[in-house]
């Protein structure tokens, strides 16, 4: 409606602005009496040679050009947000998962999509979720290392996640491919120092045989990998983010007979469902993660 206005206003002419606006003149007739109606003034004076603005309608002009300037800047602002040409993508990951699966994906989406700036949050899973769930963030990489279930509403599997153990590269089990829990039951433990943490290890432990030792506890896994390869005690490594931790006097190695492992998603708030930026960066993030996948020996 106000668009027609304009180009009634423009033209001085009811029939040009039909054929500029692809209506017929009945229909322009209709439109402007409607937006008459609504004002409660004449915005046009009739004559035999056209059409001319009113003091009301030259009142209403610049206003309604300034609305249909600014409709056009937030139809071209959707439509880079559409077409992954500006935006914002607002991601949560745990640690560890911010050591090799996240940085790569986000190489990746940031090659395809440059001008999509990343915010990133880290946090453990637990942390995370109401942070999605409050719209704070889009998309989260979370994992059930100490929860045995996730409820989230939308939940993609990104990798079904082993955890190895972390000895020192003099280790009398160094050598082996495969290590029991069970032959480490007098090992010094290397565990973060809160209580879901300590309870999940005192977990798989106790199901091995024994109340695992904990004297040593440190959050970050450059602290946990420094002290292991100086001889401290033994760790629990997430196989995602192996790659990212080798390091000089560490070997990681395979736990016996059952593996412990924790499922790894990617959890999408419900306001980012359609996100196109959400969509793209979990193509990403999927891509990755089956990369990392370790693979059987040939």
């Amino acid at each position: 409606m106000l668009r027609t206005f304009v180009a009634v206003a423009d033209l001085g002419s009811f029939t040009a602005a039909a054929a500029a606006e692809g209506y017929t003149q009945s229909a322009v007739s209709r439109q402007i009496a409607a937006l008459e109606d609504v004002c409660g003034v004449e915005l046009f004076a009739r004559g035999a040679r056209g059409v001319r603005p009113t003091p009301a309608g030259e009142s209403l002009l610049p206003h309604a050009r300034g609305l249909l300037d600014r409709l056009a800047d937030t139809a071209r602002a959707l439509d880079g947000l559409r077409r992954l040409d500006t935006g914002t993508l607002r991601l949560g990951a745990f640690p560890t998962a911010n050591a090799a699966l996240v940085p790569r994906a986000l190489a990746r989406f940031r090659a395809r999509h440059p001008g999509v700036r990343p915010l990133l949050r880290e946090g453990m899973t637990e942390r995370l979720l109401p942070m999605l769930e409050g719209g704070e963030l889009d998309i989260a990489v979370v994992s059930t290392h100490k929860h045995p279930s996730i409820a989230a509403d939308e939940l993609v599997t990104l990798a079904d996640d082993a955890l190895l153990v972390a000895l020192p590269s003099t280790h009398r089990l160094a050598g082996h491919d495969r290590v029991s829990l069970a032959d480490l039951a007098d090992e010094p433990w290397i565990v973060a120092d809160n209580p879901e943490a300590i309870a999940t290890m005192r977990a798989r432990c106790e199901s091995a045989g024994f109340v695992p030792q904990t004297p040593l506890r440190a959050a970050e896994w450059i602290s946990k990998l420094g002290l292991v390869a100086e001889g401290f005690g033994v760790a629990l490594v997430p196989a995602l983010a192996a790659t990212a931790m080798a390091r000089d006097g560490v070997v990681l190695r395979g736990v016996a007979p059952d593996q412990p492992r924790r499922t790894v998603y990617a959890a999408m708030g419900r306001h980012a469902r359609r996100s196109p930026a959400v969509t793209a960066f979990l193509t990403d993030l999927r891509d990755v993660a089956e990369e990392l996948r370790p693979r059987p020996p040939a």
